[in-house]
């Protein structure tokens, strides 16, 4: 990078005159907003807003994920200083305009009160007519998400990378559990298992009310390649959500998380996995359940900046310059 370059640079998430472009920060100094992009909640002439919800209320084993929003974003200032790899030179930062929307504020002391502010929050982005990626957060976020999400396209297709398929059975629809999001959201309406799939499966559950899986034996025998033909089929053109809870990872790539199951996904195969999803109809994501706590290395929270930027490159993909 020239002195010019350098110059310049300085903290771009409050001075970039840009929205668009790939950043010359130091990564080790400076706003830690997710991969150097503008901190604003005016998201005018932006395409796509990064948002983090830091609740962790809902976990069945080990907390800590309220700290996952804050460790991925400082985990992305690696990133920005180039195109990802492996999307054929297509360049997300540069070719579109990503905002970081900050994180959702709330009262910790107020349980009952996030699921309502969870899903204002995020169709406070789509109502800007931006999509939207959540940095989380336990995976219960998840549910009042979709619920802003079906609101505008109807029952979503999802496509949910995990160790645990979250379809335990709870009819009490305000009770706040991270093992039992999905089945209420198949149960509210708010997700079209026809054309949803759960990707990593490696836990039990009695009744999947419908969802297809892939359970993370088979995507080790049968490759990447056909894991994601699987997923292509079953989504179509539908408008498609991703989740990426990040224990569908081994604990051995993301030992950062609150229920760590072994057997799991190498992190090539979810890179591989991701990227040969492009084309589908994406229109939101997240990553969920990184715990910095239980990772002195960081490795988990690099696993989810990775992941979230292959969620901001599937989300983009489609309307790309040609």
């Amino acid at each position: 990078m020239t002195l010019d370059k350098a110059k310049e640079a300085v903290d771009g998430a409050f001075t970039a005159k840009d929205r668009r472009g790939l950043a010359y920060e130091n990564a080790f100094g400076g706003a830690t907003s997710f991969l150097r992009r503008m901190y604003t909640k005016d998201l005018a002439g932006f395409d796509l807003a990064v948002t983090g919800v830091p609740f962790d209320q809902a976990v069945t084993h080990r907390p800590g994920t309220r700290f996952g929003p804050r460790a991925i974003r400082e985990a992305s200032s690696l990133q920005p200083y180039d195109p990802p790899y492996g999307w054929d030179g297509f360049d997300p930062l540069s070719e579109f305009a990503i905002a970081d929307y900050g994180d959702m504020a709330f009262d910790y002391a107020n349980v009952a009160g996030v699921p309502a502010l969870v899903q204002a929050h995020i169709a406070g982005i789509l109502d800007q007519g931006c999509g939207a990626i959540t940095l989380g957060g336990d995976h219960f976020i998840t549910l009042p998400i979709l619920r802003s999400f079906a609101a505008k396209y109807g029952p979503m297709s999802v496509v949910q990378f995990d160790a645990h398929s979250d379809l335990w059975p709870d009819d009490d629809m305000a009770r706040i559990d991270h093992g039992t999001m999905m089945y209420k959201a198949v149960k509210l309406g708010l997700v079209d298992v026809t054309r949803s799939i759960q990707i990593g499966i490696r836990t039990d559950c009695e009744d999947y009310l419908g969802m297809p899986f892939i359970d993370a034996r088979t995507c080790h025998e049968k490759g990447t390649a056909w894991v994601t033909d699987q997923i292509k089929d079953r989504v179509g053109d539908h408008p498609a959500y991703v989740t990426f809870d990040i224990d569908a990872l081994d604990p051995a790539f993301a030992p950062g998380t609150g229920t760590p199951v072994w057997g799991g996904l190498a992190s090539w195969q979810a890179a591989a996995i991701l990227r040969d999803m492009a084309g589908i109809n994406m229109v939101g994501g997240d990553v969920v359940e990184v715990s910095p706590p239980y990772d002195t290395t960081g490795a988990t929270a690099i696993a989810g900046a990775h992941v979230a930027m292959e969620l901001c490159c599937l989300a983009l993909w489609n309307k790309r310059k040609k």
